[in-house]
């Protein structure tokens, strides 16, 4: 729907006729001339949303990196002034149904700070490299599944499951219900296009096997971040069961999701840009690691997984580049915006993996930076390096124009990436074919 001026707030720049109209499908496939657009004409604009909540874009990165640190933005959606917030209308469907909603995106200091800490334990740089076999061992067993036959959808059997599988392993899922998981998060990501009562049964499911699994490791506790909660709840951090439960949904949600549009944007650009493929497969072929870091980099900015911070409300007056915030508006940063904006980054609009200057705003900025940003960048560069070594001529099966995204207001993927590439003659990891000797 187009965007449109609102006549009680002089100081929101209104839109002419020249403006582009936001979030219809079009827009969705490439919001990046329409953001260019607010940036130049209206960067910080309110605006009326698909569903129907108002709320202010911030287009422009030195706006948006104020905005994700400023301490009047609050992550509690009781703040928020008009009567949407209570129907579940900003938020994660179901959440708020099914009692899922104090997690480290809805709340504010003092709180955040206590569980953040508690969580941050599980991802430190040890733990997480403590990982990287783990990771490596999922992503070879994923390709051996479709390597062979020369064609694959790289996000429904790669993208998708990758993250699941490895979340799952961290919060202490067994393997024998970790498919429930993956059907559960399946109905969650393809809310966009569906209806969102399955998207709230399926968080509801998600919540009481989370709760039953809470109880069943009180009792056998191990090394996984779950049971790492439970030891800190019984050592004196006051972390209710809600909380917990609460915790480890959020763990999920935002680690699986962000992670499977990193791998899925990420191998996108770079079919669409040939020359920095070879680049990086190059690089990798030599056993190199610096294009690889950079490039991880590069693609959560040139397109990355979010492509709007969630959600945060004015709890006093405060400016964003010059345009009064009231209280009670919430406020949504245009992470996709900002990470392309000219001000801050030379030539924009080019993929350009050797990129050193580059303090891009895709995992956030301030006290609610992503607390799972070492996985997800673990995952993408195991998952990338990966790909262009085991299937060198990796190519779209479709042109880009038919391809999909997926709706919705936060996160940016697609729906899915079908590619082709010689088949593999054999797994490299199966076991040597038996000697008829």
């Amino acid at each position: 729907m187009p965007a449109q001026p609102d006549s009680a707030r002089p100081a929101a720049a209104p839109l002419d006729a020249s403006a582009p109209q936001l979030f219809t499908w079009e827009f969705a496939a490439d919001p990046y001339p329409a953001y260019a657009w607010l940036r130049e004409h209206a960067p910080v604009h309110r605006t009326t949303l698909p569903s129907g909540v108002e709320a202010w874009l911030v287009t422009r990165y030195a706006d948006a990196r104020q905005a994700l640190a400023d301490g009047r933005l609050s992550k509690n959606p009781a703040h928020h002034s008009e009567q949407a917030h209570r129907t579940g209308r900003v938020g994660i469907p179901g959440e708020r149904q099914a009692d899922l909603m104090t997690h480290l995106l809805n709340i504010d200091p003092p709180d955040h700070t206590r569980l953040r800490r508690l969580v941050s334990k599980a991802f430190t740089p040890r733990r997480v490299a403590e990982f990287e076999p783990r990771v490596q061992q999922l992503t070879d067993r994923l390709i051996d599944g479709f390597a062979q036959r020369g064609s694959a959808d790289l996000i429904h059997e790669f993208a998708f499951p990758l993250p699941i599988y490895a979340i799952c392993d961290m919060l202490g899922v067994p393997a024998e219900d970790q498919d429930d998981f993956r059907d559960w998060a399946g109905m969650m990501i393809r809310h966009g296009g569906g209806q969102r009562g399955g998207v709230g049964r399926a968080v509801k499911r998600m919540r009481a096997y989370l709760l039953e699994l809470i109880h069943r490791k009180r009792a056998d506790l191990g090394d996984d971040l779950i049971s790492g909660l439970i030891r800190a709840s019984d050592h004196g951090e006051h972390l209710t069961e809600n909380e917990a439960a609460a915790m480890a949904f959020i763990l999920l949600f935002a680690g699986f999701e962000t992670t499977v549009n990193l791998i899925g944007n990420g191998t996108y650009a770079l079919l669409r840009n040939p020359e920095q493929r070879r680049l990086l497969q190059e690089s990798v072929a030599r056993g190199e690691r610096g294009l690889l870091d950079t490039g991880i980099e590069e693609l959560l900015r040139y397109d990355g997984p979010v492509e709007l911070a969630t959600w945060r409300f004015a709890t006093r007056p405060l400016a964003i580049g010059g345009v009064d915030i009231p209280v009670g508006d919430p406020v949504l940063v245009v992470l996709a915006a900002a990470d392309r904006d000219p001000a801050r980054f030379a030539d924009e609009n080019t993929l350009d993996l050797a990129r050193t200057d580059n303090p891009h705003l895709g995992f956030g900025h301030g006290i609610h930076y992503c607390i799972g940003a070492p996985l997800a960048r673990l995952e993408g560069r195991a998952a990338l390096a990966t790909l262009l070594s085991r299937l060198p001529d990796l190519r779209l099966a479709e042109s880009p124009e038919n391809l999909r995204w997926r709706g919705g207001l936060i996160m940016r993927g697609l729906r899915e990436l079908p590619v082709e590439f010689t088949p593999e003659s054999r797994s490299p990891h199966a076991p040597p074919a038996a000697s008829t000797r």
